[in-house]
């Protein structure tokens, strides 16, 4: 017998890997894509998503990227992998992702097929939207100067594009290296951890998306689950994935306070 049978589950419940179906949409999600929506729908220039490392930053991004409707915006999600990217990097992604064709090499020319593409997608009446993930990881002056020209880019007294920000909290350090960038911020939210009555939805939410019909965790477990992954999902998720097998290696078909506690230990979560 394996891990899902053992479970009669369909699929593994607690992967890692950013799955639309898995989305668990809690009140401050709802609120979150709300606020982020009026920016995108208003052309507000410049949003911006904080929240923990593990929080579901990521997660919302790609919700959102997918209830931007095709028939009224061009939209994108460009996510930042290191520090070390340039203004002019920067500046060719989101070009080509916004449908530039052949960039120019020089930035000049570059900013050129920018702007045009731009005044294109606004000559359609759609609106332009670039996501961008792990923000926190754009840290140099010269990338904030070069997103406050960008913005700088109007037609008909709208602004061209939208800049919606995902990332952790020293992002708001980086965005003051250009005080005009800076005050330029038209929608803030911070994405809170689960409480622990939503940290137990979205368990028994992800349980039932993955074909599991009977109670797994107990209601100590649940407790126990919120207290060390501290209401941060991905954590929650690492938790639960190593409980259910071990649950499954011991033959129990309940996973309790004690069992949370030790893989807790294991994991570096607890104190022993």
């Amino acid at each position: 017998m394996s891990y899902l049978e053992h479970y009669n589950l369909q699929e593994e419940p607690f992967s890692i890997s950013v799955d639309s179906r898995f989305y668990y949409n809690s009140k401050h999600h709802t609120e979150a894509l709300i606020r982020l929506k009026y920016a995108a729908e208003e052309r507000k220039g410049l949003a911006l998503l904080v929240g923990d490392v593990g929080a579901g930053k990521t997660t919302l991004a790609r919700r959102l990227l997918d209830e931007l409707d095709e028939k009224s915006y061009e939209s994108a999600l460009l996510i930042v992998i290191h520090g070390a990217i340039t203004s002019e990097w920067l500046l060719r992604k989101i070009s080509v992702q916004l449908g530039v064709e052949k960039p120019a090499e020089t930035k000049t020319d570059l900013l050129g097929q920018l702007y045009h593409r731009l005044a294109e997608i606004h000559n359609q009446k759609k609106k332009a939207v670039v996501l961008i993930d792990e923000a926190q990881m754009l840290q140099t002056r010269e990338i904030m100067e070069e997103f406050r020209g960008i913005l700088n880019i109007e037609l008909d007294g709208h602004k061209l594009v939208t800049f919606i920000l995902f990332g952790l909290q020293e992002i708001d350090q980086h965005l003051a290296l250009d005080e005009p960038l800076r005050q330029r911020v038209a929608i803030r939210y911070r994405l809170p951890a689960f409480t622990e009555a939503s940290t137990e939805e979205y368990v028994k939410y992800r349980l039932q998306i993955a074909g599991c019909k009977k109670e797994i965790f107990t209601q100590t477990a649940y407790a126990a689950l919120h207290q060390y992954a501290k209401g941060m999902p991905r954590l929650i998720n690492t938790l639960c994935d190593n409980a259910l097998l071990e649950a499954y290696l011991r033959k129990k078909d309940r996973v309790d306070h004690d069992m949370i506690h030790e893989i807790a230990i294991d994991l570096n979560l607890a104190a022993k």
